[in-house]
Formats: structure tokens, sequence, C-alpha cells
């Protein structure tokens, strides 16, 4: 295989995931305005739940929600099974990622979050999945194909949903005007700390 075939091959992949991020763009509606309205009401936490790929995503959105302002924190779905469910209250609010909407391991949770009495989102290619029907609101982020030209590696479906998540995550830390005087007291360290406490941001 040539360098030029290996060229090629690597943009059609970004073409691909640029055109999945496209189409969820030109999707945006009420459900997604809705969600934004949900986490800026909620009164606890955001939990990202997730398993496999979704949960490596579920795990960086988390990370960006609490840097920006919106505490939250990432749960492993099957170490929910065994214990990690006491870190959920009533007041959080839990954002399940599967993009196909019927992961075992993530619905096997639901009886206890059910009970524990939090609301439930769903991050999901599939509106019309179990995932979907158990919760309270659902973020559609269908792709018509993946990356991967077998199918099978989550790629565009994974890249959605960090986008998606991104978005609403900046969306909703503008909305509380969180501003660089905040952020400089998330971020006191590394490369970034150090700018921002030459900028007078932090001392």
């Amino acid at each position: 295989m040539t360098e030029l075939n290996n060229m090629q091959l690597l943009k059609e992949v970004m073409e691909l995931e640029i055109k999945a991020v496209q189409r969820i763009r030109d999707r945006i509606d009420e459900k997604f305005a809705k969600v934004v309205e949900e986490i800026l009401l909620c009164k606890g936490k955001i939990i990202f739940l997730g398993v496999g790929k979704s949960g490596h995503i579920g795990k960086k959105l988390a990370a960006t929600f609490a840097s920006t302002g919106t505490p939250s924190f990432f749960v492993h779905a099957t170490e929910a099974l065994h214990g990690d469910l006491g870190m959920i209250e009533k007041d959080d609010l839990v954002i399940a990622i599967s993009n196909s909407g019927e992961t075992k391991e993530i619905l096997a949770p639901f009886p206890s979050l059910r009970f524990i009495g939090c609301k439930i989102i769903a991050m999901t290619g599939n509106s019309t999945s179990t995932l979907a029907r158990e919760s309270d609101l659902i973020l559609e982020v269908y792709v018509e194909k993946e990356a991967d030209p077998l199918g099978l590696a989550p790629t565009s479906s994974s890249t959605t949903a960090l986008v998606v998540g991104d978005a609403i995550a900046i969306t909703v830390s503008q909305l509380k005007n969180f501003g660089k005087q905040q952020f400089g007291l998330f971020h006191p360290g590394g490369s970034l700390g150090q700018k921002l406490i030459k900028d007078g941001i932090i001392s």
C-alpha cells in the first residue's frame, strides 16, 4: 500500500466522522435544549454511566463538565452493580451512554436508579431502544454508519457522543456565566495553571 493510499484512507475516515457530526448538528432541536435546562436545574451532580468505548466517552465528558463549573463524575456501569450506586443520590442527574441502547450492563442498574429517584437521560443512537424507553429524556446521537468499514468499531458514534456532550457542557457553562477566575480555581496545576497565574487570573 502506497503512502498516497494511506493518506486517502486517513482522509476518508475523518470525512465520515465529520459528516456524522454535521448531521447531528443539523438535528439539534428542543429535546437538546430541554437537556440543557434539566442540567441547569439539577441540584445534585451530573453522573455519566457507561461501559466500554461509551465509558471512555463518559469519563471525558464528566471531566469536561466538572472543569467548566458543573459538578460531575463517571460511574462504570458494572461497578455500579457492586456498590458504586451508593455514589448516586436523588438530586443527581444520570446520563447513560449506549449507542445501541440495549447494552445489558447499562440497563442493569436501572431498577436501583429508579428506587433512588434520580432523573435519567439516555444518550443513544437508538430512540426506540430499551434505554430510551426507560429514561426520562433522550439525547439521540444516531449515526448512519461507523467510520470503521466493518461497521463494528465505535468511531463515528463515539465521536458524535463526545461532540454533543462537549456542546452541552460548554453551553451550560456559558449560561452559568462561568468565567476565567472560576476556571483558574479548578486548574491550578500544569502549564495551564501557570499561564492563569501569569495572567493574574489566580494567585
